[in-house]
């Protein structure tokens, strides 16, 4: 017994670590599809993102998020972190791993909410604002979403299933990001098309991603379990793998041009999408929720660029938003052990809560201290005005067809 208990922690504290990576993903995915310009803001946020998103959590997040026994809406276990009488082992995973084990875990996927909205909201936004954005929507309201699935809440009890996130953290990351990028409005000269700066750099971060949604969904099996954590990494990859393909195909058909950044964020797309149901849907299921989440995020970028005229610059509410609740909606679809109606109530719940906390803070911002940048700022790139220096010179733009 002690021999497995010791393999389960070691995977899941590997788990986390490849989760973390996925930070590095995000850092080198937005400041490739963004311009050389706002290279060291956009670092700049990813770095401050890891580090109050882990604190925070740590401080009262963590604790929000799993309060034990509770109303199903709301409890809270204490501030800091609090190891149950046992002093190790946690009760709710049957001892499969440490306390603090779970801490780390949980934590990485708390801070990743946020890298969602930093990508929406890129070039633009004043950091000061963003900064007061993060602290109350990763402190609080992210945890407390959390605790009605995960922590044993309402939707839990309802029979909601969201095995690693599609809705609770993908959607509501995205939700938050386009509430973001409609206050903030579009980017200077994004009527006559804003290019990536390094596609090559944005591919690198697109494989980090790829790399580390194999801790994100294989570390919520919640052991090392050899069956179900195999089956959930191949899910994971087939998904990934139908998600590009379809984008690369919808693109084509559209545009008739082959655009890498479609391919990418397809990649992405599928990955989020399949993060609902990994566990519980067919193999050849997750080709097919993975191929409409590659198609839909082509059409969704579309929409919200050419016709709602909301810039987001990486196309994370496409990504996270559009197929987070899709994939989630699709647990309804190809899981029999599952109600649509349910998943859709879920998806409602969250939706819901992280709009009306994300209005509430980006137009609190916007009518005290602001929060766009003015124009000359903006001009000169936020890198300059932000934080007086550059990442590199003499860089020249690479197009996409969508002008992302």
């Amino acid at each position: 017994m002690e021999e497995l208990f010791a393999v389960n922690n070691v995977w899941m504290m590997l788990a986390a670590a490849l989760v973390f990576v996925m930070h590095l993903g995000f850092a080198a995915l937005e400041s490739g599809m963004t311009q050389s310009k706002n290279t060291v803001n956009i670092l700049f946020k990813n770095v401050f993102i890891i580090c109050a998103g882990i604190l925070t959590y740590a401080a009262c997040g963590f604790s929000l998020m799993y309060p034990g026994d509770f109303n199903g809406f709301m409890g809270f276990a204490g501030f800091g972190l609090i190891p149950g009488p046992n002093g190790s082992e946690i009760s709710y995973a049957d001892g499969a791993y440490t306390y603090w084990t779970d801490f780390l875990f949980q934590a990485m996927f708390a801070a990743t909410c946020l890298t969602i909205v930093s990508g929406a909201v890129a070039e633009r936004i004043k950091l000061k604002s963003f900064i007061i954005f993060c602290i109350p929507f990763v402190a609080f309201a992210y945890p407390i979403a959390g605790s009605w699935k995960w922590g044993g809440g309402f939707l839990d009890a309802l029979g909601f299933y969201d095995f690693a996130g599609s809705t609770i953290v993908h959607a509501f990351g995205g939700m938050a990001a386009l509430i973001g990028a409609y206050l903030l409005g579009s980017r200077l000269g994004k009527e006559k098309g804003i290019f990536a700066s390094n596609l090559p750099m944005a591919t690198v971060g697109t494989f980090l991603l790829w790399l580390g949604w194999f801790g994100f969904n294989g570390g919520s099996v919640l052991s090392a379990d050899p069956a179900l954590t195999s089956y959930v990494l191949v899910t994971t990859c087939l998904a990934a793998a139908a998600g590009g393909l379809a984008s690369i195909v919808t693109s084509l058909f559209i545009t008739n041009k082959a655009d890498l950044s479609m391919a990418l964020n397809g990649i992405l797309a599928g990955l989020v999408s399949i993060t609902a149901g990994a566990d519980v849907v067919g193999v050849l299921d997750s080709i097919v929720i993975g191929t409409i989440g590659g198609s839909l995020v082509v059409v969704s970028i579309m929409l919200l660029d050419q016709v709602l005229k909301i810039d987001d610059p990486v196309g994370a509410v496409s990504v996270h938003l559009t197929c987070g609740v899709w994939g989630t909606l699709a647990v309804g679809l190809f899981s029999v052990d599952h109600s649509f109606f349910i998943q859709l109530l879920g998806v409602a719940s969250y939706l819901l809560f992280s709009g009306l906390i994300s209005f509430s803070l980006f137009y609190t911002l916007k009518n005290t201290i602001g929060i766009r940048v003015d124009e000359t700022e903006e001009e000169i790139g936020l890198d300059l005005a932000e934080h007086g220096c550059s990442a590199y010179n003499g860089s020249t733009g690479t197009a996409s067809a969508f002008n992302l």
